[in-house]
């Protein structure tokens, strides 16, 4: 019982968080609802990484609901995209560049926490369903 229920909470976590970072993301991106100017000095390798990373948390959570077995690759993939940014993001400060304070704390956890969402569907993944399984009952 611990498998399902566990199962649909990361898979709504994942559509959660993905939708609303999708939103923020493409907010800022093509400047919608006057969220660009609210952002401050951001930094557009960062809202793009984000932009990436949500379209693979939604992803990831469909995996999750159909009991595949590639929701972690995606989850390590989007690790890799928010690692990437982070080093740009480091480069881009130790270089002088402008930005807000927030974006190091929020690039950080949302690092971290995409990494447990990959540990997450990775433990899921253990009992995905196979299409050539045998079944008995």
């Amino acid at each position: 019982m611990k498998g399902p229920i566990l199962r649909y909470v990361l898979a709504a976590v994942l559509l959660l968080f993905g939708a609303l970072t999708l939103f923020l993301s493409t907010s800022v991106i093509f400047d919608l609802f006057g969220v660009r100017a609210r952002e401050g000095n951001y930094v557009l390798v960062v809202v793009w990484a984000n932009f990436i990373a949500s379209i693979l948390y939604v992803l990831a959570a469909v995996g999750v609901l159909a009991q595949r077995r590639w929701p972690p690759k995606l989850l390590l993939a989007a690790v890799a995209v928010l690692v990437g940014a982070a080093v740009v993001f480091a480069w881009h400060v130790y270089s002088g560049g402008i930005y807000e304070q927030k974006t190091i704390g929020a690039l950080a956890f949302r690092t971290l926490l995409t990494g447990a969402f990959y540990f997450g569907a990775a433990r899921l993944g253990n009992t995905a369903y196979t299409p050539n399984q045998h079944h008995t009952r």
